[in-house]
């Protein structure tokens, strides 16, 4: 699918024909890294949509006192800036804003930070004078200080002279250098959690992370052991902690919370924060290459068979490549992962009841694996079944049940894996129609703020495809709210179908007009609109 740029947008040379050619959105957070007399360091988060590849950043800064009558703008490629040459003790307002080949993005709100206040300063004649009219506390600050530097060099922390001299106070050209402090600042402070990570903590890119096993659990998170590799970086062993599935707001609330304490923490004998995983649309951006990718497959007449997300490469740009077309060869290495019949081995986890059961493989058996991949991306990693058998797996499939949500899933996304896992392979939806989904989740990327509900998260446990069926509710509203079919909420929460009388009069060419074309959803719409008309008899259904 190639995506033609309108007028005023562009694309770089070497961008891919389907890369979006849209300004970036605006960089949401500015942090201060350091600060001094006259300069401030800053670092920032890459926008949450950046539409192409980020060719550099503008930093738009001035004095808060000049109103913005003059400033000054710099350039930076990375994600962290140094500003000099600024004054002492003043107050300046920051302003970012990314640029693609598609141009300028919007700037930032505006972020104010303040330089260090110029060092106390003492003249030569009169600094006797000075000196003795010091203040009290001033006093016993410096008692303390220079206590501290005795009790030092008695006890011998000192490891040599020249050391030793370097760490005294100086009161050369009569100016006094005190060390600066960095200071703990409580996250419950913030109103929304979030906020305090994004102020505190690295965002990390979920594909940089793989997730080994859970080596322990906690009142309401789980601990595995993994590796993060990140770019022109060694690859290291990390723990990572994730929210039990189930949570409720307030243990959200504090595990973001324990995110943004260790977050300023920084000391060798204190356990570091490496980063957090927070950010979605990046990881639809990535499962719709894949899906662009097994679309092409498909329209060749190719059926992969072994599509799951160990066969995904990623290059630095993240644009994903489906690899490994050699089924036997990774399975050969994994007994457990394989089924065998008749001699070929089957991946038995990720794939459909239909080609387990009569060696059946076609493209939608492929739309099956996919939607399990869908899976292991939004649980970043977790094993597909956990610890399950391959038998107790073929069982439970074959009875209707299905893997519950990844925590924190769009409930958008949920629905697509359903879909995709639909017993009969004609109800599925096609790769054509996954890539035509996801692109519609991409432009619209509030409609991934929608969360699957946590009462639809059984730990551990299949969940019943029947339990997340939209035919049971209590009112219109209700109705609405169950349509979570795909995309397809959204098409029903106009004002023409605002009523029970509308609602039911809604056809199957009425849906395809609309978008609705995969006959899965297509059903359940349908089916739900007989039971809305069944309620509707037995009484009113309130709007």
């Amino acid at each position: 699918m190639n995506c033609r740029c309108e007028n005023n947008y562009f694309r770089a040379d070497k961008d891919p024909p389907s890369m979006a050619c849209t300004p970036p959105s605006p960089v949401m957070t500015i942090k201060k890294d350091r600060t001094s007399r006259n300069s401030i360091s800053l670092s920032w988060q890459e926008p949450e949509h950046p539409n192409g590849i980020i060719l550099d950043y503008e930093v738009k800064y001035y004095e808060k006192q000049e109103q913005e009558t003059s400033y000054t703008i710099l350039r930076a490629r990375g994600t962290n800036v140094t500003i000099s040459s600024l004054k002492p003790d003043t107050t300046y307002v920051f302003q970012i804003r990314a640029r693609t080949a598609a141009g300028y993005g919007t700037n930032s709100r505006k972020f104010e930070f303040e330089t260090s206040p110029d060092s106390f300063s003492i003249s030569g004649e009169n600094s006797q004078v000075v000196m003795i009219a010091i203040s009290a506390a001033v006093a016993i600050i410096l008692l303390t200080v220079l206590t501290y530097v005795l009790i030092g060099r008695f006890c011998g922390y000192n490891k040599s002279k020249h050391s030793t001299d370097e760490k005294r106070l100086h009161f050369g050209n009569g100016h006094l250098k005190l060390p600066g402090l960095r200071t703990y600042v409580d996250p419950h402070t913030y109103e929304d959690p979030t906020q305090a990570v994004h102020e505190f903590a690295k965002e990390l890119d979920a594909t940089n992370i793989s997730i080994d096993k859970v080596v322990g659990a906690g009142e309401f998170g789980e601990v595995c052991s993994g590796r993060l590799k990140l770019p022109s970086k060694k690859e290291i062993s990390v723990a990572i902690k994730t929210l039990k599935v189930g949570y409720t707001d307030k243990q959200r609330r504090d595990f973001l919370g324990e995110a943004s304490i260790m977050g300023q923490f920084d000391h060798p004998n204190i356990i570091r924060l490496e980063g957090v995983v927070t950010k979605i649309i990046q990881l639809v951006g990535m499962l719709r290459g894949i899906a662009s990718g097994m679309k092409y497959l498909s329209d060749m007449g190719y059926v992969h068979r072994d599509l799951a997300a160990r066969n995904i490469l990623i290059n630095s740009n993240l644009v994903c490549k489906v690899s490994d077309f050699g089924l036997s060869r990774v399975l050969e290495d994994d007994p457990e992962a394989a089924y065998t019949t008749r001699g070929g081995k089957i991946p038995i986890r990720w794939t459909s009841p239909e080609a387990i059961a009569y060696r059946k493989f076609t493209s939608a058996s492929d739309v099956w694996s996919y939607g399990i991949v869908l899976w292991e991306v939004m649980s970043y990693g977790e094993r597909p079944y956990w610890e399950m058998s391959n038998q107790d797996v073929i069982k439970a499939v074959d009875e209707g049940y299905r893997l519950p949500p990844p925590m924190d899933c769009p409930a958008a996304l949920y629905q697509l894996m359903l879909d995709c896992w639909q017993k009969d392979r004609n109800n599925r939806p096609k790769f054509e129609q996954i890539v035509s989904i996801l692109d519609k989740l991409i432009r619209n990327p509030g409609s991934l703020k929608i969360i699957t509900s946590a009462a639809a998260r059984p730990s551990n446990l299949l969940l019943d495809q029947s339990n997340v069926d939209i035919t049971t509710f209590r009112t219109t509203s209700d109705w609405l709210n169950g349509v979570r079919t795909a995309h397809c909420k959204e098409i029903f929460t106009g004002v023409e179908y605002s009523s029970c009388d509308t609602i039911a009069k809604i056809s199957t060419d009425d849906m395809k007009k609309v978008g609705v074309t995969v006959v899965g959803p297509q059903k359940k719409i349908i089916s739900s609109i007989k039971a809305l008309e069944t309620q509707s008899k037995n009484g009113p259904v309130p709007v």
